[in-house]
């Protein structure tokens, strides 16, 4: 139907069909070959369908994803996974009180044989980052990655350096945790295009862990293709960015859906709001639903795109009250019932 709309408006029809039938085609294409990356992914990962979909969507939208889940439940394991299966350099960075931020992007040191400085790149220098449990670290050198994930770039002794392309961080926090944490920033987590629930398997999942697990096994004895390659990626990016269609008024109901955190007196939970999503939730959610379009075969946005993406988007975007907070009211709670009351276009 939207085809069909898209035809109708364009003036060379024949020109502008042979377009969406190559986007169509692209769509289906690279669809494919992410079909292929689950099934390799899912060699080593058990269960968490939904977390590696919402990995895949935030590598395609060139964003960056905060998990939080319990210890053991292989967080670790699924971006490492990851980086193997798209063919792409993976380091891990653990976050401890005493990293510096020089332990991340690197330093400039004096070689006294050579009598020259040269600069030491740190991990930063990379494909994946694991960022594994970020909030031990001080908000000093928590803002280290905040350069490098917005702009891709560090800067070390006032000399820029490109990062790798593409350039993608994972960072873990533990829910379980109080003591000896920094609660990251509310700036910091805005930067992160997706936050991800990582649950505990159901014990049919747990039975199949049992048998094929990273504690009595090496990761290299698992046999994990590489379908994709940093290019491949990179090119895909840009086809999500650039090609995958996304209507005027599906932009609109984008933008109700966010102002609807902002004006939340229309609904139930609304009271528990203190602050709504910023612009960069409307963002988030207009390259996120591409993305999902484009991991279902489609050249363009459906609404249904739009609501798959939603939770990931704004969770960590929307802050509580203290009554809220006292009520133990869900920000996925609100964004459900947001949805499911923004009339659709």
């Amino acid at each position: 139907m939207l085809k069909k709309r898209l035809l109708k408006k364009s003036s060379g029809r024949g020109v502008f069909k042979n377009k969406v039938d190559g986007w169509e085609h692209k769509s289906k294409e690279y669809s494919k070959l992410f079909d292929e990356t689950r099934k390799e992914i899912a060699n080593i990962i058990v269960g968490q369908d939904e977390v590696i979909d919402s990995m895949l969507r935030c590598l395609i939208a060139n964003g960056h994803a905060l998990v939080e889940g319990v210890p053991g439940v292989a967080k670790t394991l699924l971006i490492r996974t990851l980086a193997k299966a798209t063919g792409c350099d993976f380091k891990r960075i653990q976050f401890t009180i005493d990293l510096l931020p020089t332990d991340i992007i690197g330093i400039t040191s004096y070689d006294p044989m050579k009598k020259e400085f040269r600069t030491e790149k740190g991990p930063v220098f990379t494909n994946f980052i694991l960022a594994d449990e970020i909030n031990r670290s001080s908000p000093k050198t928590q803002s280290a990655l905040l350069e490098s994930m917005q702009e891709k770039q560090v800067t070390i002794n006032k000399i820029t350096y490109p990062l790798p392309l593409p350039f993608f961080v994972m960072a873990t926090m533990n829910p379980l945790e109080s003591e000896g944490v920094y609660p990251l920033p509310e700036a910091q987590i805005d930067r992160f295009l997706f936050k991800i629930n990582m649950d505990l398997p159901n014990p049919k999942e747990e039975q199949a862990i049992l048998k094929k697990n990273i504690t009595l096994y090496r990761f290299e004895d698992y046999t994990v293709k590489a379908i994709l390659n940093p290019k491949k990626i990179i090119e895909i990016q840009e086809f999500v960015r650039d090609k995958i269609y996304l209507s005027p008024e599906l932009e609109e109901y984008i933008i109700r859906i966010v102002d609807a955190t902002r004006k939340n007196e229309k609904f139930k939970l609304g009271r528990y709001i203190a602050y709504g999503g910023s612009p960069r939730a409307s963002i988030g959610l207009f390259i996120a639903a591409k993305a999902q379009a484009l991991l279902k075969g489609s050249s363009f946005v459906t609404p249904q795109h739009i609501k798959d993406v939603a939770k990931s988007v704004m969770r960590h975007r929307i802050l509580l009250n203290y009554e809220g907070q006292a009520e133990n009211i869900t920000t996925d709670q609100i964004i459900d019932e947001i949805i499911s009351k923004v009339p659709i276009p």
